[in-house]
């Protein structure tokens, strides 16, 4: 399913300086003069490489380097076996020119039979340098604009530098199981924010079926998506990119706001075409007043043999942009439906199974709630982001939007989207100004994943069509007639105890109470309520919760 997510604008960020006085470029020139010419000159180019270049002004050889190095086939033939350029924009993975050089800076490349000696040979090549030249490639190989401040990696190899994985990456699968992407690493300064984009080739020869995406990032990072172009994305640049540049179609695949391993259920897969093309969004904030950041992340995919999986699994996100949450430090509240209507039908199905959900606010989050709908009203409560794995009920909700749960259904949750869903966020902005939607943490944002299958044939599955977890003090609660016109009695079990009741209105406004329950039966009585639809809960003295639907009608 494609989602065009055009809406999310331009990428502000901090600390990272385009456009000075020297390009990057010029500045990669000069480290290959100064530590490469000697082997790799105009007059004697070693293995035919000229890193010296022809021309009058520094700018025409820099231009002349340029063109032998930019997406230029290697003289190797290991390096030309493996499809490696000497300089592949955006990806030092497949740009032999820095595994050369690398010798131990990403400890993710290294020299393999058959590709000859690390450069240059005296080895007299410092780590800033070398992370210039990494950096240059990974932000697209561009001959204008400085990439990366020198100033900021030379502060992070001088000791002032923390980074995401100190220790070592984290290993990738085996290459029977799957394979690992690398996003990073890329530098912030100390308080800075930073969120780039990367599109990103996969190699697969054939079809692929994804069954787990492992994704693994430190504690310093805001969160982690992957999009899917899926086979073409030409107009798309190479490198990192601060725009989200999704002015073609584009499919929302997973997101996490921290390290997370997602193991979709048996039979089901992501289906991704041969040399399958991605978009990787970082977006990390530099917590550290004192230190340069490096940031990474990595994400282990795992594939099964094709046939295995009987349905794609499909995920989208559901926004709600119209947000706007003035800094008074009062509770806002907003609220959102979702409902399939026939011009929406590629951006969400009539009838879903849902296997996973899950919201997304920023720092003024308060709660986030997801209900699905009937006859254009809420009716029952699916996801609460402030309960344990988001499964509304919990005893003691507290809502920490760093860290907020995706709520899971083993066996689906049938979902009759022509009826809709209905999401609701809550916000407490106690900070300098009204923000509204935005991309950084400085803003606000409102939206769930779902992620959904079409059809269940073949997996013999219990379908869930109602998410309530009754616990068994609480079973055979009854209320009748429902709907009621005058007034309801509702009947509690004999060794349920004391318990309070609540009736609360579609909006959440508490309308009715009565306190200290121990008789075994209720009258609720209409009075001045209108006709419609209403939520009760029982919370007995354990501090254990029932709720469910009271409808008063004509």
């Amino acid at each position: 399913m494609k989602f065009l997510l055009s809406t999310f604008l331009f990428i502000s960020t901090f600390g990272l300086l385009v456009a000075q006085d020297q390009a990057t470029s010029i500045r990669v020139y000069e480290i290959l003069q100064t530590k490469c010419a000697n082997c790799h000159s105009n007059g004697n180019p070693r293995a035919g490489l000229d890193l010296e270049g022809s021309g009058n002004t520094l700018l025409e050889k820099a231009n002349a380097v340029y063109k032998n190095i930019v997406g230029v086939t290697p003289k190797n033939n290991t390096a030309q076996a493996k499809g490696y350029q000497l300089v592949q924009p955006g990806r030092i993975d497949k740009s032999f020119l820095f595994k050369k050089i690398n010798n131990g800076l990403d400890k993710t490349m290294v020299l393999e039979e058959g590709e000859a000696e690390m450069m240059p040979l005296s080895g007299d090549i410092t780590n800033v340098e070398k992370e210039l030249i990494r950096q240059w490639i990974l932000w697209g190989a561009p001959k204008e604009g400085e990439v990366v401040s020198e100033a900021l990696v030379k502060d992070f190899y001088g000791g002032k530098g923390a980074m995401a994985f100190p220790d070592n990456p984290p290993p990738a699968p085996h290459p029977s199981e799957g394979f690992q992407l690398k996003m990073g690493p890329f530098f912030m300064p100390p308080a800075g924010e930073t969120e780039l984009y990367l599109k990103y080739q996969l190699d697969n020869e054939e079809s692929i079926e994804v069954n787990r995406i492992e994704v693994m990032m430190s504690n310093f990072s805001h969160h982690f998506i992957i999009y899917d172009y899926g086979s073409e994305a030409d107009e798309v640049p190479e490198g990192y990119r601060f725009d989200q540049d999704h002015t073609q179609d584009v499919s929302f695949v997973a997101s996490v706001a921290e390290s997370q391993n997602i193991l979709l259920p048996e039979k089901t897969a992501f289906f991704w075409d041969r040399h399958h093309v991605l978009d990787l969004n970082s977006h990390y904030i530099n917590y550290d007043t004192d230190k340069v950041y490096q940031s990474e992340a990595y994400v282990n995919v795992y594939t099964q043999p094709r046939g295995e999986a009987l349905h794609r699994m499909n995920s989208t996100l559901i926004p709600n942009f119209r947000i706007n949450i003035p800094n008074t430090g009062d509770l806002i509240t907003e609220t959102a439906a979702i409902k399939y209507a026939p011009f929406l039908g590629d951006f969400i199905p009539s009838e879903v199974f849902a296997w996973s959900i899950g919201g997304h606010t920023h720092r003024y989050g308060a709660g986030y709630k997801v209900w699905t709908m009937k006859d254009d009203q809420k009716e029952e409560l699916i996801y609460d982001g402030s309960c344990p794995e988001g499964v509304p009920g919990c005893i003691a909700p507290f809502f920490d939007y760093q860290h907020i749960p995706i709520r899971h259904w083993d066996n689906f949750l049938h979902l009759d989207l022509r009826e809709g869903l209905f999401h609701e966020a809550k916000y407490i902005n106690d900070g300098p100004e009204s923000v509204s939607w935005g991309p950084t943490s400085k803003d606000e944002m409102m939206l769930f994943g779902l992620f959904y299958i079409t059809d269940t044939t073949g997996l013999e599955l219990n379908l869930t069509t109602s998410t309530k977890v009754v616990d068994p003090v609480f079973q055979g609660v009854k209320v009748f007639p429902n709907p009621m016109v005058n007034h309801a009695t509702m009947i509690l079990p004999n060794d349920l105890g004391v318990v309070d009741f609540k009736l609360f209105d579609m909006v959440g406004k508490e309308v009715k109470r009565v306190n200290g329950i121990r008789n075994g039966y209720l009258r609720i009585e209409k009075g001045t309520l209108p006709e419609g639809m209403y939520i009760y809960t029982l919370k007995d003295e354990q501090g254990r919760q029932f709720s469910d639907k009271l409808i008063i009608g004509k």
